[in-house]
């Protein structure tokens, strides 16, 4: 099964994004199989950082949730709300 994991940044926390990236990025990469996108959501500019988007095949939603639960990024208390939703994919 496939879920959007839906992350959202607290304010003022590009520090705590900053100082976890790398741990971030490596978790992904020791995950990676089960990875079928991810990546930050930003401002209109393109600039600002203010959350993440990771999509993940898992076989449960208490899968998706420990993997959330285990991002560093989440760990350091980066984000405002994360939210999990199952989605299905049409197209293309």
């Amino acid at each position: 099964m496939t879920f959007v994991l839906y992350c959202v940044d607290k304010s003022d926390h590009g520090h705590v994004r900053a100082e976890n990236r790398a741990a971030h990025i490596d978790y992904l990469k020791e995950n990676i199989d089960r990875i079928v996108i991810a990546g930050p959501m930003t401002s209109d500019d393109g600039e600002t950082v203010k959350g993440s988007v990771i999509v993940v095949n898992d076989t449960a939603r208490a899968e998706a949730e420990a993997f959330a639960a285990g991002d560093p990024y989440a760990k350091a208390g980066l984000f405002e709300s994360v939210t999990i939703t199952a989605y299905k994919k049409v197209l293309p």
